[in-house]
């Protein structure tokens, strides 16, 4: 069903305000409910249906939420429906598809019943094969923390942790609610072209992995709309992964290739050190607070940091005067490329693991932690050749991917519009074409049902004429022929005569189709004959 939201009057689906407040919404709720399927007004039925007792559960909601973690809107959301009056929620639906409810094969249960249930599903799977416990996650001392979309923050926020502890399993530690994916500022939708589809539009073209996944972590606020552009997305590779990120840590390791090979002997400066403990300690400050664009924009700000150092003390000339100062500086740069490396691992793994080995480093870089960043690089440990990370996308590929998603909007509107129903065009008149016809006041002198029909009457009418007009109308299950004689009404006088059930019609009733016909007649009575100007 769709209709209007009893909260904030937008069009809503059936148990959710999709369209505007976004609150979930119970059977019964939605206002002017009509079947998504035939556009009909829908008819309310009784049946019978399973509630979870959700209202009982409203005072550990509300000390829950008080020391839940994650992001303000998905806390502030839950908290402020539960302040307000907590219903019972129905988990079950009258659908084909789905989990049949115990005992009941005519019901399946509410999607949001079973489908966070897979949570421990997929947790026990993962357990299994890597030789653990799930009842150590699910029902131990653990740290939960669900990545949503904030449209489904009462879910997670409410109904979610309502089961879990009626059914004694652990409770999520944090919510994150990201805001909604676009694509070009349109609303992300695949029926109407607007997607990347990352296989067929990314991947197969050559995209590196990386490059996106720091552009959905570094376009935005993780609670804010996230939007997807293909100049945008260029920009941001361009300016900033190859631009600094890419720039600092190549021509630091390629100069030291170069004229040492080797991490030069010396101890990395105090204010290098001091640098690299302060960006460690404000990124550690974002990531707990799930401000992952911060930490990136922290974390850029080290690799300008280095660039802008490296630039300043110009080893270049150094090396040719001052070999020990040079090694020096270019100690100093290994160690902010190495915490560039670590830090920015988590955002872009492919990459750092290569510039890992640029680095002259073993392990497993994605299970050191950030303050590994601290620690001086060994003197004297071989550097392997670099090479170059992150290149430049060209406008011309850039265009090419422009053309791919304006052609794929343009199919999806022509096959919307071709799919869309056809609107009849209803032609111009003018007035002398109006005038030609005979519309004039009638009175109903008798009325009868045609044998063999159950919708026509068999009316005569005075029209002003010498006898009575015949005229057969389709109003029989709409009004009854007796009520009708001696009431006015409008006809179009001069309508090609027609045989109907062998009854011979000599005019036309005007009547407004609003389920079933609505007689038109005048606004007080005239004499019969009057003309309709």
């Amino acid at each position: 069903m769709e209709g209007i939201c009893p909260h904030c009057e937008s069009p809503a689906r059936g148990d959710e305000c999709d369209q505007g407040c976004n609150r979930h919404l119970e059977p019964g709720e939605i206002l002017e409910p009509t079947c998504k399927i035939c556009e009909n007004k829908a008819e309310y039925r009784e049946q019978e249906h399973f509630f979870f007792r959700l209202s009982s559960f409203r005072d550990f909601l509300l000390e829950y939420l008080e020391t839940l973690e994650g992001t303000s809107n998905a806390r502030n959301y839950a908290r402020e429906w539960v302040n307000q009056e907590l219903r019972d929620w129905c988990i079950t639906r009258n659908l084909e598809w789905g989990v049949r409810f115990p005992g009941h094969d005519e019901l399946v249960v509410y999607v949001w019943v079973d489908a966070p249930i897979g949570y421990i599903s997929f947790t026990e799977e993962y357990c299994n094969n890597a030789g653990l416990d799930w009842k150590d996650i699910w029902q131990g001392d653990s740290s939960i923390i669900h990545f949503i979309g904030q449209d489904i923050a009462y879910h997670h926020c409410i109904f979610w942790p309502a089961m879990l502890k009626g059914a004694g399993y652990s409770l999520p530690k944090a919510v994150v609610a990201s805001g909604m994916v676009k694509i070009d500022d349109k609303t992300f939708s695949k029926s109407r072209g607007y997607v990347v589809w990352v296989n067929d539009d990314y991947l197969d073209h050559g995209f590196q992995p990386d490059l996106l996944r720091y552009y959905l972590a570094s376009y935005t606020s993780h609670t804010k709309d996230l939007n997807f552009s293909w100049k945008v997305f260029q920009e941001k590779v361009n300016n900033e992964l190859v631009g600094s990120l890419g720039n600092f840590l190549y021509r630091t390791l390629h100069f030291t290739h170069k004229n040492f090979g080797e991490v030069p002997e010396g101890a990395v400066s105090d204010k290098v050190l001091d640098e690299i403990r302060s960006t460690i300690q404000k990124v550690t400050v974002a990531m707990e607070e799930y401000e992952f664009k911060k930490a990136i924009d922290i974390i850029m700000g080290l690799s300008a940091y280095g660039n802008t150092y490296f630039q300043s003390k110009e080893p270049w000339h150094l090396i040719k005067n001052d070999r020990v100062a040079c090694a020096g500086v270019v100690k100093d740069c290994l160690q902010v490329a190495k915490a560039l490396v670590l830090l920015f691992e988590p955002v872009i793994p492919t990459k750092m693991n290569e510039a890992w080995g640029h680095l002259g480093q073993k392990g497993d870089v994605s299970q050191m932690k950030y303050d590994e960043g601290l620690v001086e690089l060994e003197s004297k440990r071989p550097l392997p050749k670099p090479a170059i990370l992150f290149t430049k996308i060209d406008d011309k590929k850039i265009d090419e991917m422009e053309v791919i998603m304006n052609k794929r909007i343009a199919e999806a509107m022509a096959k919307e519009e071709k799919s869309a129903p056809q609107v009849p065009v209803i032609p111009v008149v003018t007035f002398e074409e109006f005038n030609t016809m005979d519309i004039r006041v009638g009175t109903v002198v008798s009325a009868e049902a045609i044998k063999g029909s159950d919708k026509l009457l068999k009316l005569q009418i005075d029209i002003g004429e010498d006898i009575p007009r015949q005229v057969v109308a389709g109003i029989a299950l709409t009004h009854v022929a007796d009520e009708l004689v001696g009431r006015q009404i409008i006809l179009l006088a001069n309508m090609k005569p027609a045989k109907m059930f062998g009854v011979e019609s000599r005019g036309m009733i005007l009547a407004a189709d609003e389920n079933g016909a609505v007689l038109l007649q005048p606004e007080s009575k005239v004499e019969n004959g009057t003309p309709i100007r």
